[in-house]
């Protein structure tokens, strides 16, 4: 007996909650056969100023965690992420066996990250040697905010630019593929249900030139990667805006989602702190 299917129209992630956009938009997802699959809410600029509002309130928090626990936490992501498996093969598409290798790649790459949150301090940080009396100690710390433009690959490329800002104690607000966002939404809801505070992660979908300019001009933003952003003139527009208070800029490349990550990213959005102590004190 046949039945109607059930269109979604699939709503926002931020603050850890899940509201349709204040616009009342939204836009249809297709496949790559043209088939429509669900309706996306199609985030304004109001919707990022309330996800860079959220991302600030969980800082303090998220941050202050230890690196331990925000390694648990990640793995639990991954946990729940792998009991969802096929799910996320199936919005993926190209190929059941292709697609769930995709999926595994982002689940080991969760795992990967979430095993370096104790270790990147002693690899970043150091212990300086300097001319008289005193310890000299560098140590990384997290910027704060982080606006990611996520990357064309909707898992792989999303768990890969969002793990790394997360797991040294950023929080983030990120625009999801716009041609295939429902792998973001979805990410969104396995983030939800796991141990992540709500508010470390915050997912808008929507178009790129509509929300990357005002992530980039917004005060309360520490950090911007335009690794998403395939066009050039919006590029140089985030840039120009973001350095109206001195942002970290990561630009956009080509990069080999499915190679050795290595600590890259994760330095990216670190501040180093400096400490001097007298010796004997």
């Amino acid at each position: 007996m046949s039945r109607l299917s059930v269109r979604k129209t699939y709503k926002l992630y931020i603050g850890g909650a899940f509201p349709r956009s204040e616009s009342g938009r939204s836009y249809p997802v297709t496949s790559a056969k043209g088939e429509f699959l669900a309706n996306a809410s199609l985030a304004s600029r109001k919707d990022a100023r309330d996800a860079v509002v959220a991302a600030r309130k969980a800082f303090a928090g998220w941050s202050g965690a230890t690196p331990y626990n925000r390694g648990q936490i990640l793995y639990r992501v991954a946990e729940m992420l792998e009991g969802r498996r096929a799910q996320f093969a199936d919005e993926l598409g190209g190929g059941k066996r292709a697609a769930l290798e995709r999926v595994d790649a982002a689940i080991d790459r969760l795992v990967w990250y979430a095993g370096w949150s104790d270790k990147v301090a002693a690899v970043l940080g150091a212990a300086n040697p300097v001319a008289g009396p005193y310890f000299n100690l560098s140590t990384p710390e997290p910027s704060g905010v982080i606006a990611i433009v996520a990357p064309a690959d909707p898992l792989l490329g999303l768990v890969s630019v969002v793990a790394p800002a997360i797991v040294t104690g950023n929080t983030c607000v990120v625009v999801a593929s716009e041609s295939a966002p429902l792998p973001a939404i979805t990410f969104s809801e396995v983030l939800a249900t796991s141990d992540l505070p709500g508010g470390v992660v915050n997912v808008l979908t929507g178009r790129q030139a509509e929300l990357a300019p005002w992530l980039a001009a917004h005060m309360d933003v520490n950090g911007l990667d335009l690794t998403g952003v395939a066009d050039a003139d919006l590029t140089l527009t985030c840039e120009q805006a973001a350095a109206e208070n001195l942002k970290r800029v990561t630009r956009p490349v080509d990069e080999d989602w499915t190679a050795d990550p290595g600590v890259g990213r994760m330095a990216r959005f670190l501040e180093t702190k400096t400490v001097w102590h007298p010796i004997g004190v």
